[in-house]
């Protein structure tokens, strides 16, 4: 992982994402946060789809995204890092933890979820969206923007631009 200037890092790990759009979408966030993207196969979809690329729109060439055959891969290589599992069947809310640099934020597939077994595994660092009962669950990129902002947030926007300007028609808003 390249970490340049003085912005945090942040990881998000998708494990065997089906839906190519979700995957473009979350791309784009992590490209305009400075988020690391880390995908676990198999995809259900190919990198190269045109509906992956069209919701990351241009900025793929900002994107740090890398591949793995497996989850295990990513736990190997990262043993030293804070890992937490986002699930509908988490006790802990995502606001009750303190997201540490350099920590990464997993996800399941949007049909599944994560594994049992990996959540069994680590219920410590299991987190959940509050949501009303009966609802399954949110949208995959959705939930991915949700505790990814809460994450920056905690460490303070670090890296990220916070205040600007914006023009909407005679109107200036600052």
């Amino acid at each position: 992982m390249n970490v340049e200037g003085d912005g945090l890092l942040l990881n998000i790990v998708l494990v065997e994402p089906e839906i190519p759009q979700n995957t473009g979408n979350i791309s784009r966030t992590c490209a305009a946060t400075g988020t690391v993207l880390h995908l676990v196969r198999p995809f259900g979809f190919s990198l190269e789809d045109k509906y992956l690329k069209r919701a990351g729109l241009d900025y793929w060439d900002k994107l740090e995204i890398y591949c793995y055959d497996s989850f295990q891969e990513i736990k190997e290589k990262y043993s030293s890092y804070d890992f937490y599992y986002a699930t509908t069947k988490a006790p802990k809310a995502y606001t009750d933890i303190t997201y540490s640099e350099n920590c990464f934020i997993v996800f399941g597939k949007e049909t599944a979820g994560l594994p049992q077994e990996l959540l069994d595994e680590n219920k410590e660092y299991c987190i959940r969206i509050p949501m009303i009962k009966g609802i399954r669950s949110l949208n995959l990129s959705n939930s991915v923007a949700i505790i990814l902002y809460e994450a920056l947030r905690q460490n303070g926007f670090r890296g990220l631009e916070i205040k600007g300007n914006m023009s909407i028609g005679n109107f200036q808003c600052k």
